[in-house]
């Protein structure tokens, strides 16, 4: 009954714009927020100079302000503690007469939505691009009157008519091979002429673009997907809009954007924001500078549009009942304006979750942004999460590198953990072996089946939150070219006619059939092992390609050992005396009948295996 109460009032707010010629944004608000103001942004014709009046006691009018355009009020609302659900009529006169009437809505609160558990290291997050996974509804592929009128599965950027539907389709499929949450790239309006299909460059903050569905359609995912115990995670851009964005052909204030509104390129010089020796002319072209000429960098010191985006954000957290929210290109935004969004958020969901991706391999710098941090230079962070860039590189390293040279192989692994001592909670980092934007860890690993096995036996076994990119399970690749396009490549029997399916298993490999069989098994297993959820890391040095490291916690005790040599080898045991009790019994977790022994003095470990151990 929620659900209809709420698409009501929307169509009935989204029907009153319509009919006054108004877009009013965010298009509904709820009672019992924490923070009881939202400010309206109202955009119409020669609004300027119009006063904003409520008749009801459960809102109040704080502050109307105009803008550098004569077409948008900012409104200032507070939202009476005792407030009840229901529509609230706004008056907007000039002059003495009535321009508009809006029928604003205010809705009751999911039960415990403020309480709203994010994700954790019990999850296991599958990143998706939406156009390249499944076309569930081929009747949306092409929308009349977009920019991008075709679609073209041969061509690498083009669209390929993946959609919201084909997500819902395969969540059963998502839920069997074990994961617990879902990353989407983003789903909102793109109206770009071309290359519209990664989602990056957003036209409407409130809309998914048509190709993939409607708002009620992600809705419609998200709560499914929480019923098979799947989060889903919105992928949020707050530094950069499309150029095809409604707003750019009438931009509210002249300081909208950066750069007076022209294109001027970022420096990626993502030091300069913490460098204590770093120019403001370093600073500013860091933070201000655009991305590409199609991205308008977006200028969050000004405070209507900073409001803006942190509204949009609980919006579509309230609307879609969100598990988290991954944010792009985190440090681009300026680190003040940053840290007010994360803190916006997580005050108001003290429980939720928030990711930001900071791509560097050094840790220093993503450990500045983490929530806790004590930096030398005063700035206190608000961010829980970020992408662990450096243990990526450290892992794909690892896998590659030769065990033989000094502090290569699985050495590189081992360093990107112990830099754990700059984290304040390395534990909440999302780690992973590839994303939408590198190489797939198929490709890094130079198409070796067995060193992606172990490679991604240490991600699901190691500290922190691990991340899929959708197809790994199916030893999906790009070994044509490090392009984009190919590197978010078809899934695998997201298409009508496809002979080859990831969700049936109709045309798979053998390699491909056993490597989708082992994400199965340990991901499944992963689910419920608190040990490797939240128990404590202890490693020892990588010795001629044997690295072996425990989890371990009141609740039990998890020993793993990665041998990355082309022959078995004996395994002395003397060195982990420590954790690992003399004559323990162990049980091989990931075997066919998952068989315990107990352990001598040595153990012979099999080549190229990584060896997962409960110890009994």
């Amino acid at each position: 009954m929620k659900q209809i109460v709420l698409l009501f009032f929307i169509l009935v707010s989204q029907l009153a714009t319509a009919q006054n010629t108004l877009r009013v944004e965010p298009m509904n608000w709820w009672v019992g927020m924490k923070n009881p103001k939202v400010q309206l942004l109202i955009q119409g014709e020669n609004l300027r100079g119009a006063t904003v009046t409520s008749s009801q006691t459960g809102i109040q009018i704080v502050k109307v302000h105009t803008a550098d355009s004569p077409n948008y009020l900012f409104v200032d609302l507070l939202i009476n503690a005792k407030a009840k659900p229901g529509k609230y009529p706004l008056a907007i006169k000039k002059e003495g007469k009535l321009l508009h009437t809006i029928e604003y809505p205010l809705l009751a609160r999911e039960a415990n939505s403020a309480q709203r558990q994010g994700f954790n290291s019990s999850d296991v997050i599958y990143l998706v691009t939406p156009d390249r996974f499944s076309n569930g509804d081929p009747s949306n592929d092409v929308v009349p009157g977009m920019k991008e009128t075709s679609l073209n599965r041969a061509a690498m950027y083009d669209r390929h008519g993946g959609d919201l539907k084909g997500l819902i389709n395969h969540l059963d499929y998502m839920k069997d091979m074990g994961f617990t949450a879902i990353w989407n790239m983003p789903v909102q309006v793109n109206d770009q002429a071309k290359e519209s299909y990664h989602g990056y460059s957003i036209g409407d903050y409130y809309q998914v673009d048509p190709r993939f569905g409607t708002n009620e359609m992600f809705r419609e995912f998200s709560e499914k997907a929480q019923a098979k115990g799947i989060k889903t995670i919105m992928d949020v851009v707050i530094n950069h809009c499309g150029d095809g964005h409604w707003w750019m052909k009438d931009k509210p204030f002249r300081d909208w954007i950066n750069m007076e509104g022209k294109f001027v390129s970022t420096s990626h010089r993502r030091e300069s924001t913490q460098d204590p020796h770093a120019s403001a002319f370093d600073k500013k072209l860091e933070t201000e500078g655009w991305f590409v000429p199609t991205m308008p960098d977006l200028n969050t010191r000004n405070p209507f549009l900073g409001t803006y985006l942190i509204q949009n954000a609980i919006w579509w957290v309230e609307y879609a009942s969100l598990g988290g929210l991954r944010i792009d290109t985190w440090p681009y935004s300026g680190k003040e304006y940053s840290a007010a969004w994360a803190k916006a958020l997580m005050t108001e969901y003290p429980n939720f979750n928030l990711v930001g991706e900071e791509w560097t391999s050094n840790p220093i710098i993503p450990a500045y942004y983490q929530k806790g941090q004590k930096n030398r230079d005063g700035y206190v962070g608000e961010l829980p999460s970020l992408m662990d860039f450096p243990f990526q590189n450290g892992l794909s390293e690892g896998m590659r590198g030769n065990d033989k040279d000094w502090g290569q192989g699985l050495n590189r692994i081992y360093e990107a953990l112990a830099n754990d001592l700059v984290y304040v909670n390395p534990g909440n980092l999302v780690i992973f072996g590839d994303n939408h934007d590198m190489s797939r860890f198929y490709t890094q690993v130079k198409h070796d089946v067995d060193l992606l096995k172990m490679g991604m036996t240490i991600l699901f076994t190691t500290r922190g939150i691990p991340q899929v990119f959708y197809g790994t399970e199916v030893l999906m690749a790009n070994p044509k070219s490090t392009e984009h396009g190919e590197i978010r490549g078809d899934m695998y029997g997201g298409w009508a006619g496809d002979t080859k399916s990831a969700f049936t298993g109709q045309g798979l490999s053998p390699a491909e059939q056993d490597a989708q069989a082992f994400f199965k098994k340990i991901l499944n297993w992963r689910k419920s092992n608190e040990v490797i959820h939240t128990g404590k890391l202890m490693h020892f040095g990588p010795v001629d390609g044997v690295y072996v490291y425990f989890r371990y916690s009141v609740k039990g005790k998890v020993m793993v050992i990665v041998n990355k040599n082309s022959s078995s080898v004996d395994l002395s045991l003397d060195r982990f005396a420590e954790i690992l009790p003399v004559g323990a019994r162990v049980r091989d977790v990931l075997s066919a009948n998952q068989s315990s022994f107990i352990l001598g003095k040595t153990l012979q470990v099999p080549a190229k295996k990584a060896w997962v151990l409960e110890v009994e």
